[in-house]
């Protein structure tokens, strides 16, 4: 073989390899808009995002800005107006894609006690899902209570990427509880790269073979995450998921 024909063989299995998600449909995680967390810092830098998040397939970005007392007090208004501005620089764009927003809560005393006074929490879906998150390294006392609490309340709550939690990876109690109890993960995309460690990697790969996976995110924040991403097609367990019956296509 030539080394022409070589390169012509590559480049051909490079363009097979092309990450398509459009079998996904919706991507219920990312932080795309701007300035209000630890994601997009520009109305430049989201509108280049979200057009390439379109340009895998995805019809529709349901937008997740942290919560977080300590860092990001964002409110429902502040999520809000910054989702009506993206919505109108998209549009100017010539981008054709649905745009949604909820939120991202950290999960803590003060995410609990607005649980318990019944306060109004941004959801998204049908069955008004809520994307709760925990720090990595400790399991929250309240982890179980909180979900409780807030199904009580008539939320369904999600938990997003599981497969980050080192405590998770430790306490095999805790992630029966939790599956014993339905709670849905969401899970990162990236996870199945190693972008985040190869114990994640293998962690995310345990849950798809448990079909603990309801729900597949980007969770992009930035350009460096959608070139990562696009390695996707190479790992075995992206086919595992796309064969998975998610919720993101009801979304």
């Amino acid at each position: 073989m030539s080394i022409f024909d070589l390169f012509t063989k590559q480049r051909t299995s490079s363009e097979k390899q092309a990450l398509d998600l459009s079998w996904l449909q919706a991507d219920m995680h990312s932080h795309l808009i701007p300035g209000i967390d630890d994601g997009s810092q520009s109305m430049e830098e989201s509108v280049l995002l979200v057009k390439r998040l379109a340009s895998y397939g995805l019809k529709k970005l349901i937008i997740t800005p942290h919560i977080m007392s300590e860092f990001f007090r964002n409110t429902p208004e502040t999520i809000q107006s910054g989702l009506r501005k993206l919505k109108r620089a998209v549009g100017e764009a010539g981008i054709t894609i649905e745009l949604e927003a909820a939120a991202e809560y950290y999960l803590d005393e003060i995410f609990f006690e607005k649980v318990e006074k019944n306060e109004p929490l941004l959801s998204f879906g049908k069955n008004k899902m809520v994307l709760v998150e925990t720090g990595f390294m400790s399991k929250p006392h309240i982890l179980l209570e909180t979900f409780f609490q807030m199904e009580m309340a008539g939320y369904q709550p999600v938990f997003a990427h599981p497969e980050r939690y080192i405590y998770l990876h430790q306490e095999s109690s805790t992630l029966e509880g939790l599956a014993d109890r339905n709670i849905p993960f969401q899970l990162n995309l990236l996870s199945l790269t190693g972008y985040y460690s190869k114990g994640v990697k293998k962690f995310a790969e345990k849950l798809i073979d448990r079909e603990l996976v309801k729900l597949a995110g980007t969770d992009c924040h930035n350009e460096k995450y959608l070139d990562a991403l696009e390695k996707l097609p190479q790992e075995k367990y992206f086919n595992k998921l796309q064969d998975m019956d998610l919720w993101n296509k009801n979304l």
